[in-house]
C-alpha cells in the first residue's frame, strides 16, 4: 500500500509540475482572405467571391476576396501568398501561369515553387475565331489560305498560354501569320472593324455576334456549352493540350485538416446552382478537380509549355 500511495502521490506532483498549455483553436477561428491576383469582374474573381460566400456561411467567420492586380501580371499578387504564414488564413486564387510559368519569372518567393493545388475549379472559354465573311472557317482551311494570303491575329497577351498555343498550331500546321498584336478589347467590333482576321479571345467577348462568326477551335480541354460542335485545339493539333485555367493554392506547408476544410466548402460551391448558371451564361467551364488530379494537370501543363516553347523558338 506505501508504493501505491507514494506513486499517487508522485503522479499527482508530476501532473501540477507539468506546464499549461494553450489549446489550439480549430481552424478557421479568424477571418480568411483569398487573393485574386487580378481586378475584379472576371471569371476567377467572381467564383472565387461565391467560394468565400459559402466558406463564410459553413465556418462562421468572415472570408473575403482580395483583389492584388498589378503590372507584372499575377505574379507580385501571388507572392504576397507565398510570404504569408502557412495555416490556411491566406488562400490563392491562381491561374496556371502560377505553377507552370512563376517559378521561371525570378519574382522572389515564387522559385522553387511554394504551392500545391486544393483543386482547379474553372477553365476559362478561350477560342480562335474569324467573322464568317473569311474564306475559312476550320484550323485547317485558315492554314491552307495563309499560304498564299497572310491575316493578323489579336490576342490579349503573347505571354498568355493560349495564345502560346496559337502560335504554336500555325508552327504546327505549316502557316506563319502575317501580323499578330495584343489588345485589351478583343470583341465583335474587332472582328466586324477588320483590325484583326483572327482572334484569339473568350467566349463571352463575342457571344452578342456568335451567328456572325466561327469558331475555329476552342483552347480547352473539353468542348465550350455555347459552341458544343466546336472542336478543341487539342483535337486538332493533339500536342497543343493546353488550357487556361484558375484554382486554389496554399502553401505546401499547410497542415492536411485545413486543406480539407477548404475543400469541403469549394467542392459545394461549383455544384451549386449559381456557379452552374454563370457556367450557362458564360460558356466557362466550371468544375471541381481534386488535388492529385491538378498536380497532374500542372505536371502535362509544364510539360506541353515547355514543348510549345520549343516550337516557337524554331
Amino acid at each position: 500500500m506505501k508504493y501505491a500511495t507514494l506513486f499517487a502521490g508522485t503522479a499527482l506532483l508530476a501532473a501540477f509540475a507539468m506546464p499549461v498549455l494553450p489549446a489550439m483553436a480549430e481552424y478557421p477561428d479568424r477571418p480568411v482572405s483569398f487573393v485574386v491576383p487580378f481586378p475584379p469582374g472576371d471569371l476567377e474573381d467572381v467564383l472565387t467571391r461565391m467560394i468565400a460566400e459559402d466558406f463564410e456561411a459553413e465556418y462562421g467567420v468572415a472570408a473575403a476576396v482580395v483583389n492584388r492586380p498589378s503590372d507584372g501580371g499575377p505574379f507580385p499578387g501571388a507572392a504576397s501568398v507565398a510570404s504569408a504564414a502557412a495555416d490556411g488564413y491566406t488562400i490563392g486564387s491562381f491561374v496556371v501561369d502560377i505553377p507552370v510559368v512563376g517559378p521561371e519569372v525570378g519574382v522572389p518567393g515564387l522559385n522553387p515553387d511554394p504551392f500545391e493545388p486544393l483543386g482547379i475549379f474553372l477553365t476559362y472559354p478561350f477560342v480562335i475565331a474569324a467573322s464568317k465573311d473569311k474564306p475559312f472557317s476550320t484550323m485547317e482551311e485558315l492554314a491552307a489560305h495563309s499560304q498564299t494570303e497572310g491575316q493578323v491575329l489579336g490576342h490579349f497577351g503573347a505571354f498568355l498560354l493560349p495564345t502560346q498555343a496559337t502560335f504554336a498550331a500555325a508552327k504546327e500546321m505549316g502557316f506563319e501569320w502575317k501580323a499578330e498584336a495584343s489588345s485589351d478589347a478583343l470583341d465583335c467590333n474587332s472582328l466586324a472593324s477588320g483590325d484583326f482576321d483572327v482572334v484569339n479571345t473568350t467566349i463571352q467577348q463575342i457571344l452578342p455576334c456568335l451567328d456572325k462568326v466561327n469558331i475555329l477551335a476552342t483552347i480547352t480541354e473539353s468542348p465550350i456549352s455555347v459552341v458544343p460542335d466546336a472542336p478543341t485545339l487539342a483535337s486538332i493539333t493533339p500536342d497543343l493540350n493546353i488550357s487556361l485555367w484558375n484554382g486554389l493554392f496554399v502553401h505546401k506547408d499547410t497542415p492536411q485538416d485545413v486543406r480539407d476544410k477548404i475543400v469541403a466548402s469549394a467542392e459545394k460551391t461549383m455544384a451549386s446552382d449559381r456557379a452552374k448558371e454563370l457556367a450557362a451564361q458564360t460558356g466557362a467551364i466550371v468544375y471541381w478537380m481534386n488535388a492529385a488530379d491538378s498536380a497532374a494537370r500542372i505536371a502535362s501543363d509544364i510539360e506541353v509549355s515547355g514543348r510549345i516553347n520549343a516550337m516557337i523558338a524554331e
